[in-house]
């Protein structure tokens, strides 16, 4: 029988959009056509869907279908998009694409990266009974919105759609004349200008095949696409960088002209059967490389060598961006410092774990969250922070910042709902503090929804299915953590986070080979001591256990193990037991 493991069902609002008399444009002008879509594309149509959580699904010439978590989300994007198109018309008169945009929410199969299902075929097609510059829904969508929106709509009555073997309700959405966005009820964020700005330029295609050209421009537009899912970063356009494409420019003059720190380039060669991709991560300001690396495959896979080389190179950048502006903010005074950097100066000083720079950590989070209310990353490092210091045995008041963290986590998600790194956040804490696995997993699969390239959401989702008991899926986890992040500045936890999966599944000598890379990495992150001396333990060194029991004692000089096992959130009593079995051969005390 198929494995049917990776697929599931779930409510998704779903939009097609096409444009409006392609094959006479295409006809009339192909490349300029072309070139119009892709930048109704990069300009108007991603970054509106993006900016109302939407995912793209699938792409075929004249046509985008995108994936929202709401139908108010769907349709405010519908009418933005329609809104933000006719404008441009008006502003020189030149002629522009038109769109007909279709919308439906309904259950739909989720295979992998895949979405199928009646729901869709459904959206598809309802959407030729659109105008040109209209919008259209089904009922579904219309009785989710109608009273929460500024609109109005005209029932079309019930059409009998193709392949679908029951009749469908349509309405035309008739949107409002005045104002130039549709209010949603969301909460304001940090704003773009004191976000990291970086631009991939199209990759050189040094071969000079122009059947490579595609394949380089392809992995340029997914680098910037993936980039884009981020909201720590600000990634330039793929029509604004694409003219850099023939040019020889050094980095500086171009970051100059396109306002931003930092670029990132790359070259397509292809040798024999071989295909080799290089990319280099540079700081414009200095010059100064930040991280390059050379990627190899077979021409055969090209397609399958494309996603992989665009996600690995989407999921280093994140992290690298994070380290080289937190080493700029370190120059900086601290009482200069607004809500942004002092967040970074907390990035450059809480993995050290120190214990003056931990505490340091903890002030500038506070600090950003005073400066600035309404910045959920603040919130979300500060829950975060609570979260290491109560894990790590550091709190005074275990109740009490249990208590914090999950009110700044919550915070943090009532100011952004669509940011991944804040629901990952208060998926862990949910889970680690709250032992609410159930609503853990929720969350991080919809941060992982909104991000699939999120290292930090991959890998720290990964201690919530060990809580679970299911220590293959959270090897798994980190597995697409270190894919996407290899030389992640949490590594040392992603590793006891590994050793605790081992321990899960009675493997204790690959628990402790974990355990010790974790202290090799970082020798302050005591948390790891109490797996290892319980790995220890139960496999027999009873020594070295010991000596691991005494580096636990020295950071939480309190700790016992009734009370350790009465907050620790494994869900199965018999991992439990054994933990605290371990922990007391170890001669810890009760």
């Amino acid at each position: 029988m198929e494995h049917l493991s990776t697929v599931t069902r779930r409510l998704a609002a779903v939009a097609f959009a096409d444009v409006v008399d392609w094959s006479r444009l295409v006809e009339h002008d192909d490349l300029g056509t072309l070139r119009a879509w892709r930048a109704l594309r990069a300009d108007l149509i991603e970054p509106k869907f993006r900016e109302h959580g939407g995912r793209l699904q699938e792409t075929s010439g004249d046509a985008v279908l995108v994936e929202f978590p709401s139908a108010v989300e769907a349709v405010t994007w519908a009418l933005e998009t329609q809104r933000g198109l006719s404008q441009n018309q008006a502003a020189d008169g030149s002629p522009r694409l038109r769109l007909r945009i279709a919308i439906n929410i309904e259950d739909v199969i989720v295979d992998e990266e895949t979405i199928i299902g009646d729901g869709i075929n459904i959206a598809a097609r309802i959407l030729p009974l659109a105008e040109p510059g209209g919008i259209v829904v089904t009922s579904t969508v219309r009785d989710y919105v109608w009273n929460k929106m500024p609109v109005s709509f005209d029932d079309m009555g019930e059409r009998e759609l193709k392949n679908i073997s029951r009749p469908i309700r349509v309405y035309r959405v008739d949107a409002p004349q005045t104002a130039t966005r549709i209010p949603v009820p969301r909460q304001p964020h940090l704003s773009w200008a004191k976000r990291p700005a970086i631009a991939v330029l199209p990759f050189r295609n040094l071969g000079g095949d122009p059947d490579e050209t595609y394949f380089s421009e392809g992995i340029t537009e997914d680098i910037i696409g993936g980039l884009s899912r981020s909201r720590a970063v600000y990634v330039i356009a793929w029509n604004s960088t694409l003219r850099y494409r023939d040019q020889q420019k050094h980095p500086q003059d171009i970051a100059s002209e396109l306002g931003v720190r930092y670029i990132l380039n790359g070259s397509v060669r292809r040798r024999a059967s071989r295909l080799r991709i290089s990319s280099e991560l540079i700081d414009a300001t200095n010059s100064r490389a930040l991280w390059a690396e050379k990627f190899d495959g077979a021409d055969s896979e090209i397609f399958e060598f494309q996603d992989r080389i665009a996600t690995s190179i989407v999921g280093t950048i994140e992290p690298r961006l994070y380290q080289a502006e937190s080493a700029r903010i370190l120059t900086k005074p601290t009482e200069s410092l607004d809500a942004y950097d002092n967040v970074l100066r907390a990035l450059s000083l809480l993995y050290t774990l120190d214990d003056r720079q931990f505490a340091e950590a903890g002030e500038c989070l506070q600090r950003a969250v005073a400066l600035d209310p309404s910045y959920a990353q603040a919130h979300a490092y500060l829950g975060w922070w609570l979260n290491l210091k109560r894990g790590e045995g550091r709190s005074i008041d275990r109740a009490g910042d249990a208590e914090k963290a999950i009110a700044a986590a919550m915070r943090a998600m009532e100011l952004d709902a669509h940011d991944a790194f804040c629901l990952a956040v208060a998926g862990h804490i949910q889970g680690f503090l709250n032992k609410s696995l159930d609503v853990a997993v929720e969350l991080f699969d919809q941060a992982l929804h909104l991000n699939e390239n999120s290292a930090f959401a991959w890998g720290i989702s990964a201690s919530t299915y060990c809580f679970l008991g299911q220590p293959d899926e959270a090897l798994e986890r980190l597995r697409n953590a270190w894919r996407l992040s290899p030389y992640d500045p949490l590594n040392f936890w992603f590793c006891t986070v590994a050793g605790l999966a081992e321990f899960v599944a009675g493997r204790y000598d690959q628990a402790i080979g974990w355990l010790r890379k974790a202290q090799r990495l970082n020798h302050r992150f005591s948390a790891c001591n109490r797996t290892l001396a319980a790995s220890l333990a139960l496999a027999g060194e009873i020594q070295a256990a010991q000596t691991a029991a005494q580096q636990v004692l020295s950071v939480e000089p309190t700790f016992r193990i009734s009370i350790f096992t009465s907050w620790y959130p494994l869900r199965r009593q018999e991992d439990l037991k054994r933990l605290a079995e371990g922990l007391r051969l170890a001669q810890l005390p009760d």
